[in-house]
Formats: structure tokens, C-alpha cells, sequence
């Protein structure tokens, strides 16, 4: 059973950056696809970014293409996301979701294609 467990939120100004991590346990992330979701206050999940399994391809939501950057160190067994130019919009409870996938290329955007989920940690950026 994969365990994921979020850290690095906090609270930060508006422009700030911000990097948050997600460490993975009972499963490497050699054989992980990898994701990240956030939940703002009265407002719907949302897709955030993904990386793959193998190649390490990178995929984002329209709303962070360009400031956040997603990565993974498979020595470590952690991925990063690293958040710049934040926003107060950028607010939420952010997501690390993983799932055991034999595929290379293939990200996955929908809350539905993973299988493990982190406890989430808090963004708050102020205006």
C-alpha cells in the first residue's frame, strides 16, 4: 500500500514562491504516475499538474502553465511543486496523488485515475 504524505504549505504574499513536496512510501515512484490536485475553500477539486511513470514527461493545468513546475526524484521517492508568481487565487489545500501504472507516457489529469492520496497541505497566499 503506497502511502503519500504532503509538505512545505504555508502561508506566503502574493508574487512569493513556494515549494511543496510529496514523499512516497510502500512503493517506489519508478512505478508511479504521479499528480497534483488542490480544494479551495467552496470551490471544486482541480487538476494542478502531473508527471509521468517513466519519462518524466510534465503536464499542467491552464491555470499554472508557466509558474508551477512539477518534478520527481526517484532516489528520494519524493515530487516536488514548485510554485511561482503565486496568487491569491492560488489558495487551497494541495493534493499529492499517485498510481501504479505500467504505462511510460501516460499522465493522468482526472481525480478518478489515482489510487492513492495524500492528507493535503495548506497554500494560503495573501493579497
Amino acid at each position: 500500500q503506497v502511502q503519500l504524505a504532503e509538505s512545505g504549505g504555508g502561508l506566503v504574499q502574493t508574487g512569493d514562491s513556494l515549494r511543496i513536496s510529496c514523499a512516497a512510501s510502500g512503493g517506489s515512484l519508478s512505478s508511479l504516475a504521479m499528480g497534483w490536485f488542490r480544494q479551495a475553500p467552496g470551490k471544486e477539486f482541480e487538476y494542478v499538474a502531473s508527471i509521468t511513470r517513466s519519462t518524466g514527461w510534465t503536464y499542467y493545468s491552464d491555470s499554472v502553465k508557466g509558474r508551477f513546475t512539477v518534478s520527481k526524484d526517484n532516489a528520494r521517492n519524493t515530487v516536488d511543486l514548485q510554485m511561482n508568481t503565486l496568487q491569491p487565487e492560488d489558495t487551497a489545500v494541495y493534493y499529492c496523488a499517485a498510481r501504479s501504472t505500467l504505462a511510460t507516457f501516460t499522465a493522468y489529469s482526472r481525480r478518478e485515475d489515482y489510487e492513492f492520496w495524500g492528507q493535503g497541505t495548506q497554500v494560503t497566499v495573501s493579497s
